[in-house]
Parts: C-alpha cells; sequence; structure tokens
C-alpha cells in the first residue's frame, strides 16, 4: 500500500499538470489574439438557432449577416473553432483584431456564449457588437444603436442578463412585421417569402459592412450613414428616426 506522502505527491504532480494545462490551451487560444498587444480586440456576434432546421428562419439574419462580414474579412480570417459554446473565427480588420461568434445554445442561451467569450479574453463591452433580427422593423431596414435595451427578443434579452450590460453597439435587421393571424414564434421561424429573399441578403450584406463600419469609423457616423431605409434614399429623405416603440415587439 503507498505511503501517504506517495499519494499526495502523486496528487501534486496530477494538479501541477492540470495547471499547466490549462494554461497552455489559454495561451493557445490568445496567441493569435494578443500578437499585437497594440491592437484592440473586438467581439462581433451574430444572434441565431444552431441547426439545419433554422438555418433559413427569419430568426437567424444575425447569423447569415455574420458570415457576409466572414467574406468581407476573407483575406485575413482564421479557420473556425468551437469555443465558448458557439463557433468562433478570428480575422484583422484596419488595426483591430476581431473575434467573430456564433453562439450554439440557440436563440433564448445566447448570452452565456457571449458572455464567455468577453470574459475570456476581456473585453470592454464598447468593444462588443451584435448582429439579430428586429420584427418591428420593415423587411430589409437596417437600424445602428449605440446601445438600448432588449425589448422582446429573447437573444438580446440573455445578452443584457449574462454581460449585466446594455451599453454596446448593435445591427438590427428589419424582418416585416408580423402578419395578424401569425403566431409570432411560427413568424421568427418561418422562411421569407421568394419576393424577399432578394432584399433581406442585400440586408444581411448591408448589416455585415455596418458592423465593420463601427469599428472603422464610429457608431454615431455608421448610424447616420445607414439608419435610413431603401426607400427613404430612393425618395431623398434621410432619416435616422424609427416607429415608436420599436425594439419592443420581438420575440
Amino acid at each position: 500500500m503507498p505511503k501517504i506522502w506517495e499519494i499526495l505527491k502523486a496528487k501534486y504532480r496530477e494538479e501541477r499538470a492540470r495547471v499547466a494545462q490549462k494554461v497552455a490551451d489559454r495561451a493557445d487560444d490568445k496567441d493569435s489574439i494578443n500578437a499585437n498587444a497594440s491592437k484592440k480586440l473586438w467581439l462581433i456576434v451574430g444572434l441565431g438557432n444552431f441547426g439545419p432546421e433554422y438555418a433559413e428562419s427569419r430568426h437567424n439574419c444575425g447569423f447569415r449577416a455574420l458570415e457576409e462580414v466572414a467574406k468581407l474579412l476573407y483575406q485575413t480570417i482564421g479557420s473556425p473553432r468551437h469555443r465558448f459554446k458557439g463557433v468562433v473565427r478570428e480575422a484583422e480588420y484596419e488595426g483591430n483584431k476581431l473575434l467573430l461568434l456564433w453562439p450554439y445554445t440557440y436563440m433564448n442561451s445566447s448570452g452565456e456564449s457571449v458572455s464567455e467569450a468577453m470574459h475570456w479574453y476581456g473585453i470592454d463591452e464598447s468593444r462588443l457588437i451584435v448582429i439579430y433580427d428586429d420584427a418591428d422593423l420593415d423587411a430589409g431596414m437596417i437600424r445602428i444603436r449605440a446601445k438600448g435595451s432588449a425589448g422582446s427578443h429573447n437573444g438580446m434579452k440573455s445578452v443584457l442578463i449574462n454581460t449585466e450590460t446594455d451599453e454596446f453597439p448593435r445591427v438590427r435587421i428589419g424582418i416585416g412585421k408580423k402578419p395578424e393571424h401569425y403566431d409570432m414564434v411560427d413568424f421568427v421561424l418561418g422562411r421569407f417569402s421568394d419576393e424577399e429573399k432578394p432584399v433581406m441578403n442585400e440586408a444581411e450584406k448591408r448589416a455585415a459592412e455596418a458592423a465593420l463600419s463601427i469599428i472603422e469609423k464610429g457608431c454615431e457616423r455608421t448610424m447616420s450613414e445607414f439608419n435610413s431605409s431603401r426607400k427613404d434614399k430612393d425618395s431623398g429623405r434621410e432619416t435616422g428616426q424609427e416607429p415608436k416603440g420599436a425594439e419592443d415587439n420581438i420575440q
């Protein structure tokens, strides 16, 4: 039977090995992100539901817009990795380090993934950008805000609860208002019509451009450039106004 000191010595070795592995894993995660400490780290999150059955749903505009961000960063973006209850990709943009995150917790628990990533890398709330769908905006409209409530959007509610802040930029993609005879859940989990698809594809691309514009130009300037509908621009009328009660009617 081994002596007590031998048992303790073995346990000590195991603990040291465990700690060393944890440090190595953390360093491996951070090496590429912190290669240049002078570069700021931004976290861009797209909200959606995991699984092929949700891929084309209205509620997954955030996921698809983040894919458009990845396309814009094709020259610097890294391979997908499973981290923080989601999938992450690292990239560089205008002297900044970017972490793109697709939470795979399902919409209602998105904040768990976001919070883990923020705490792991020590990301300031001002450098968090969240892209998501908005059922109170006309289909194809883009709205950028520097901060604010979650309304009744369950994904954003989870983000606010888990990060304990609402002081971060967000990019909202209008998916159109729910028809009276529709249940809201069925509506947001449904798919766009053939007529809506081209409009929404363009909106998701513009949302991606807006997210990068926030990093490059700041939120105020980005709002002035993107907070107008296509109809407003076509008529020569620029407006940053949004419907009263917007951000309060999303599931």
